[in-house]
């Protein structure tokens, strides 16, 4: 029983920042230049050893 209130402990999470997401969206807190940064920055942090070769990760 203790797995099942987990689970759904984890679905209400993943509903309230879809949620959030959305909201922060419609509010203009988060754009598509945004995005673009955070998404060249986590691709810059997982694949370091090609930042240090040079190879450019900025998403146009």
């Amino acid at each position: 029983m203790a797995l099942f209130e987990r689970r759904r402990h984890s679905w209400l999470f993943i509903i309230w920042v879809i949620v959030g997401l959305i909201v922060a969206w419609e509010h203009v807190y988060i754009t598509v230049k945004y995005i673009e940064l955070l998404v060249s920055a986590v691709l810059a942090v997982f694949l370091w050893p090609l930042v240090l070769l040079h190879v450019n990760f900025n998403i146009h």
